[in-house]
Order: structure tokens, then C-alpha cells, then sequence
């Protein structure tokens, strides 16, 4: 249910900078509001109001508005006019589709000189007979009624037929308000049968205290929250087919257009909202389901029992009235141990689960390679080192400690469990493995001819001829003195080459 605010008001006059002291155009529409407050203390200077499509049973707060000329209450729960006649410039009043059944308040405007346009449409009091006559008669000042026009010869014609219209007018106003009296008794009525009916509903009834039934429904609460997320998800769906066959059957159902029946419609929109809101909550608080063995086949370790029994005993010893802050709880994981028997070839789990917890609430579950244990419904999971026998496993509870002893026996045959080989007998590929580790170790020798010389022999490296060089350009040819007949041959000349 809406109320006028201060930060409501701001929020809608952002046109004038947030300032309400000098606003002259506010807009509150559909915000539900029940009563008319303070916006004739804030808002002196209100020259438009709109306030259609909320939930105002009365016209109140408005009287000191002297400057208001536009007032739109339409879609509202009035039921009579009144408090009206401190708006001195009232130009424009529409009060469409309320529940005005007293056609006589309309004297109250008769003090608002200034009033022009009246929209009564979609009242009781427009059904009634000599509604137009009437209201023309007793508002002079009006130029308009229900966006027609109001002509000189009607208003004539209205004045001549005014005694026996008020009359029409007297005796219609009065078994409305008979109707009206019966509508509201029988409102009253269905609304406390369904009080009455949340009663018989809410925990604690039927000459039950609340701290009897507490334990049981901690108990509840406790074993809800272990449940896992197709559980939830499934109550969910069960919860929301419920509400959406409540609210079929609520619209299904006929009622009179009253007062009344408007609010119960905003009271069960209100209440489906909140349901959903609360089951939207629920679905936010809902873990997803553990993760407990991946998608290629590979175990995780787990381990999320927690220590939830001490803080649910302790709190529900406290009375609830009791102005007493809740017991924290301590919350903490399963201690464990593995240990390797090597004598009797077994893996030894020591699981310290809560030593006065029922042992039905146990489930253990052995695996070749990993061991699973629910404890009240929460999964502690650990993986192997090695892979053991399920068969011949065995579990059982100390009687001193309450803890759950689980003796696995190991498998003889060779198993590899995370890149880690067993004790067990070596196969053929290990020896072979072996042999070439210990001749890489093995230093080896080449052998040597002692016959031949173990040093170069410097003596030949030394070449045995030795060529002219070549010239590269053509040698001059000689000719032979035969072939010159006057070539001389000279002793002293040395030769040119």
C-alpha cells in the first residue's frame, strides 16, 4: 500500500528540479496511494493534480490549495464529494469510475464559483434517473458535465422539472445506501473468515503452544536443507502449480464492483507478489547439487557433513518470546585419517562421524578406487591410493568413540591409481626397462689394431711435384724465322718472355 511521501513528491518533480514548496504540476498516478496527506502543506502552489487510478476513499488535505485549478481523482474508491470548498480556483474536477452513490454532495461545489467542467461518468449516481437535471440545476456555474455541454435550455427545462427530480434523486440515494450498507457488512464479513482461516493455517494453533511444536519444526527446517536441488526444484513446481491454481480460482470468481472488492484485488496481487518474491528467494538459497564424480569418470574428494544437531538442540531450548540472540553455530568439516596397513596388505579409514548419531543415518558405499559415506544425507568422499577389494571391505562403529572404521584390503595385482604403481610382482616390460637403465650405466670400449700406427705419418703430407701456374690470357705465338724472311735473330737481345 502506497503512501505520500516526501521522496515520492521529489521523485516526481524532477520538471522542477527536485523543488516541491514551488510546484505547480504533480503527477502521483498509479501508485496505489489510500489517502490524500500533506500535499496541501508541501505544495501551496499546486495549480494540476493528477491522483487517478489509485486507491483514495476520501477527498481530504486539499483545502488549503487556493491557487488548484485542475484536480483529477478519477479511478479512485471516492464515495462522496466533499472538502472541496477551500479551492477557491477550481476550474476542472473529474471524478470518473469512482463510487459516488450520494448525488446530493454536489452542493458542497456549489461554493467553488469557478468550476466549469464536472465528469461524473462511470458512478453509480449517473445511473440514476434525473441525474443530468439535477446536477444541472443545483451547479449553475457549470459549462460542461461529462464532456457534453450544458445549453441554455436545458438548464430552462431542468429548473421547471427540479421538484419532482430531487424527489427521483432522494429515494434512489436512499436505497443505494441500503445496498451499499449490505455490500460492506457482507465485505467485512468474508474478511474475517479469511483471517480466520490464516489462523487455522499458521503454526501454533489447536491449543498447540509454540515451543512444543518447535523441535519438530527445526527438525523440518534441518532435514529441508538437505535436501538436494531436484527436491527443491520439484516442491518448487509443486508450490507455483498451487499458486497459479489459487489465483485462476480468485480470478474465476464473480464479485461486485465496490470499494471493497478493489482492495481485496490489490490485497491478493500484493500477497501473489510477495510469494513469488519468497519463492525467488528460495531458488537463489538452493545449492547446486555436489559434484561428486566428474564427467570422464575421475572421483573428487568430498567433504561436507557439518555440525548442524548441536546448534538446532541448543537454539530450540530457548524460548521464543525470549529477547535472546541465536546460539552461533560452529561449523566445521568430518576429521579422518587413512592409514596402510601393510601387514594385513588393508587401507584403514577412521571417519570421526558424531558419536550419539544413529547409525541408520549412515550410508557407506566402497569403490575399487575411491570410498563414499553419506551422513545424514551429506557426502564425505575420499579417493584411494590404491585399489581395493569392495567385496571383502567391512565397516564398523567404535564403541568408545562412536567413529565409523572402515578396513579395505588392497587388490595383489598390479593397479595404477594416479601415475602410482602397487608393491605387487613386476612384469616383463619393467625387466626389460631395467636391463637397458643398468648397460646405459655401463662404460664401453672400442678396440684398436696395435699393428697399425696409431699416429699420422707427417712425411707424406708434403706434395711431390710441384705444377708451374698458368696464365690465364692467351701466350704469344713465336713465329719461326723460317716463316719471316726478315726476322734477324740477335744473341744480345734477351728473349721477351
Amino acid at each position: 500500500m502506497g503512501r505520500i511521501t516526501e521522496d515520492l513528491i521529489r521523485r516526481n518533480a524532477e520538471h522542477n528540479d527536485c523543488v516541491i514548496f514551488s510546484l505547480e504540476e504533480l503527477s502521483l498516478h498509479q501508485q496505489e496511494i489510500e489517502r490524500l496527506e500533506h500535499i496541501d502543506k508541501w505544495c501551496r502552489d499546486l495549480k494540476i493534480l493528477y491522483l487517478q487510478n489509485n486507491l483514495i476513499g476520501k477527498i481530504e488535505n486539499v483545502s488549503k490549495l487556493k491557487k488548484l485549478e485542475y484536480l483529477n481523482l478519477a479511478l479512485n474508491n471516492i464515495e462522496k464529494i466533499e472538502n472541496l470548498e477551500g479551492c477557491e480556483g477550481l476550474a476542472k474536477l473529474d471524478l470518473t469510475v469512482n463510487f459516488i452513490g450520494e448525488l446530493s454532495s454536489i452542493k458542497s461545489l456549489q461554493h467553488n464559483i469557478h468550476l466549469k467542467e464536472l465528469f461524473l461518468m462511470g458512478n453509480p449516481c449517473a445511473d440514476f434517473d434525473g441525474y443530468r437535471q439535477f446536477v444541472v440545476v443545483t451547479l449553475q456555474q457549470l459549462k460542461w458535465l461529462d464532456g457534453k455541454e450544458i445549453e441554455r435550455s436545458e438548464r430552462i427545462q431542468a429548473l421547471q422539472n427540479y421538484p419532482a427530480v430531487e424527489q427521483q434523486i432522494r429515494e434512489q440515494e436512499k436505497a443505494y445506501c441500503l445496498r451499499r450498507a449490505r455490500e460492506k457488512a457482507e465485505a467485512q464479513r468474508k474478511l474475517e473468515e479469511e483471517h480466520e482461516n490464516e489462523k487455522r493455517s499458521s503454526p501454533g494453533f489447536n491449543g498447540r503452544w509454540y515451543t512444543d511444536i518447535y523441535p519438530a519444526l527445526s527438525f523440518s527446517t534441518e532435514s529441508k536443507n538437505h535436501l538436494q536441488a531436484p527436491e527443491i526444484q520439484a516442491e518448487h513446481k509443486t508450490d507455483k502449480l498451487d499458486a497459479c491454481d489459487d489465483d485462476l480460482a480468485f480470478w474465476n470468481k464473480p464479485s461486485l464492483f465496490t470499494p471493497e472488492s478493489r482492495l481485496e484485488t490489490l490485497r491478493h496481487v500484493e500477497k501473489q507478489r510477495k510469494a513469488e518474491e519468497k519463492l525467488s528467494e528460495k531458488k537463489k538459497n538452493v545449492r547446486p547439487p555436489r559434484t561428486l564424480v566428474t564427467e570422464h569418470g575421475k572421483a573428487l574428494n568430498v567433504n561436507e557433513p557439518k555440525s548442524t544437531f548441536d546448534c538446532v538442540k541448543r537454539s530450540s531450548a530457548q524460548h521464543p518470546k525470549d529477547n535472546v540472540s541465536p546460539t552461533p553455530c560452529v561449523i566445521f568439516r568430518l576429521d579422518f585419517s587413512l592409514k596402510d596397513d601393510e601387514k594385513r596388505n588393508q587401507l584403514v579409514l577412521d571417519l570421526a562421524v558424531y558419536r550419539y548419531m544413529d547409525t541408520s543415518l549412515i550410508e557407506v558405499d566402497v569403490q575399487p578406487t575411491y570410498v563414499r559415506v553419506m551422513v545424514k544425507g551429506k557426502p564425505f568422499q575420499l579417493v584411494l591410493p590404491a585399489e581395493v577389494r569392495p567385496d571383502s571391505s567391512s565397516a564398523k562403529r567404535s564403541q568408545t568413540t562412536g567413529h565409523l572404521v572402515i578396513c579395505m584390503p588392497k587388490v595383489e595385482e598390479v593397479i595404477t591409481v594416479g601415475g602410482r604403481a602397487s608393491k605387487s610382482v613386476k612384469t616383463s616390460l619393467d625387466n626389460s626397462r631395467e636391463q637397458t637403465h643398468k648397460r646405459g650405466k655401463q662404460i664401453e670400449k672400442l678396440e684398436v689394431d696395435p699393428s697399425k700406427h696409431s699416429c699420422p705419418d707427417v712425411t707424406t703430407i708434403v706434395r711431390e711435384k710441384k705444377h708451374a701456374p698458368r696464365r690465364l690470357g692467351c701466350e704469344p705465338k713465336i713465329v719461326s724465322n723460317e716463316e719471316d724472311p726478315d726476322f734477324e735473330d740477335n744473341p744480345e737481345v734477351p728473349p721477351l718472355i
